[in-house]
């Protein structure tokens, strides 16, 4: 037992009352301790909110489907979305873009086709099926490693010592940064994601603009290097985007622009980071919150622990369960190209939609008893990668960090209990935690 709450009870009245004056720049504490009961109220009355500044709240699965799957009617380009937003004194302009405008608007992520096609198709040629088995080997003895450290210890910190150092390893290992250089990568990571926030304070444009400038500071001199030594294509991410498509009969294709080139490693940094370190927090969190159903996938794991498919084959659904019920990334967002309709709300063009990604993975119309964790639930079509042209590049990837780090960490420390308090990120947009102290028994 813990001693403390993790994730607090929030009264069906006071869920009410956020969700009648939500605005996403304005948040109260206890929204960000426990969102879903407000998702559940908006959901109920109002699945297509108009919010205060004029965009619009998408709750319901199968309108957040209806979106991910017309790109065409509406577009993931946030240029302008993002002007006003990043472009002002002291840091940009429309003459002189700010770091992090030039980064999210260039990043595959917020792109539409031709270049998104063409950065997810350099991406993708390194994370196809036998390449991330060929992982697993290298991800086993990183995660039996940190593992190692902690036992000596006899005490640490899920997030700082386990869950984020797996990542920052496996996508420094895919752009091939070398091991003295990764120290940074985790906070410039963190402040160019916190930058997309609802509401971003001064302090955070700042510290955002600094990181993308420091981050693609570096690249230039590792893109420099790798240009003189290639990597294995096969593998190496980074050597796959300078090389570009290639041609008829191996010769060169279209290849990336120097700018396309950097924010993108940039992004494949922060994608891999952020949801993953998240994926693994929130479930190992999760679990204290859930004790019979952590007991129960120990047993599990414990009697399966010879069988390298039978523990394959629990642990899968279990990823994906978390997936769903803490969803690393909780908000999306498109534009409306043309006059559209959302359920039974007319939306303009131009219109701005932010996706409610964990208010649909717990919409009940999809998911029987949403708001009970079943880590051998069926048929489980949570949105935690997205869906359609833009769905993740790198789920499958995440999927295997997910199932390793958690199996493994239960099944070395299944006697491990939180020693304070998990401390939250304060983020509307990725919901994970900053800190969650445990020690061994």
């Amino acid at each position: 037992m813990t001693g403390f709450h993790i994730t607090p009870l929030m009264a069906p009245e006071r869920a009410a009352q956020i969700a009648r004056g939500l605005d996403l720049r304005e948040l109260p504490r206890d929204f960000y301790d426990n969102p879903y009961p407000v998702y559940a109220a908006l959901r109920e009355h109002e699945p297509v909110r108009r919010m205060p500044d004029g965009s619009w709240l998408l709750t319901r699965h199968a309108d957040l489907v209806e979106v991910y799957r017309d790109a065409q009617r509406f577009c993931s380009d946030k240029k302008p979305e993002f002007g006003p937003k990043y472009n002002h004194a002291p840091f940009g302009s429309s003459e002189h873009p700010a770091p992090l405008y030039q980064h999210h608007t260039t990043s595959l992520v917020f792109n539409d086709p031709p270049l998104h096609t063409r950065v997810r198709k350099l991406i993708m040629g390194a994370l196809t099926r036998r390449a991330i088995a060929g992982m697993e080997a290298g991800l086993i003895t990183l995660v039996d490693r940190l593992l190692d450290d902690i036992e000596a210890r006899g005490h640490g910190d899920l997030i700082e010592d386990f869950a984020s150092a797996i990542p920052v390893e496996i996508i420094g290992n895919l752009l091939g940064v070398p091991h003295a250089d990764r120290g940074p990568l985790r906070a410039w990571s963190l402040a160019i994601l916190g930058a997309l926030e609802p509401r971003l304070t001064p302090e955070q444009e700042a510290l955002g603009n600094r990181s993308v400038s420091e981050f693609t500071a570096y690249l230039r001199e590792l893109v420099a290097d790798r240009r003189q030594h290639p990597g294995d294509p096969e593998h190496d991410v980074l050597t796959r985007l300078i090389q570009g498509e290639r041609g008829a009969a191996g010769s060169a294709g279209e290849q990336l622009s120097e700018a396309e080139l950097l924010q993108n490693c940039v992004f494949i940094l922060n994608a891999g980071h952020e949801t993953t370190t998240n994926l693994i927090g929130n479930a190992l969190v999760c679990l204290h919150e859930w004790p019979q159903v952590r007991e129960r996938l120990i047993a599990d794991l414990h009697r399966t622990r010879n069988d390298a498919a039978a523990q394959e084959a629990l642990m899968t659904p279990a990823v994906d369960e978390f997936l769903r019920f803490e969803s690393s990334n909780q908000l999306g967002n498109r534009r409306a190209t043309t006059d559209c309709r959302i359920g039974a709300v007319d939306l303009p063009a131009g219109a701005l939609i932010t996706l409610c990604i964990g208010a649909a993975n717990r919409d009940p119309a999809v998911f029987a008893d949403p708001d009970r964790l079943d880590l051998a639930r069926t048929d489980n079509r949570h949105l935690a990668f997205g869906f359609g042209v833009h769905q993740c590049a790198g789920l499958s990837l995440a999927r295997l960090e997910g199932r390793i780090a958690i199996g493994r960490f239960l099944q070395r420390f299944a006697r491990h209990r939180l020693s304070a308090p998990p401390v939250r990120g304060g983020r509307a947009r990725f919901r994970g935690f900053l800190s969650a102290p445990f020690v061994l028994e």
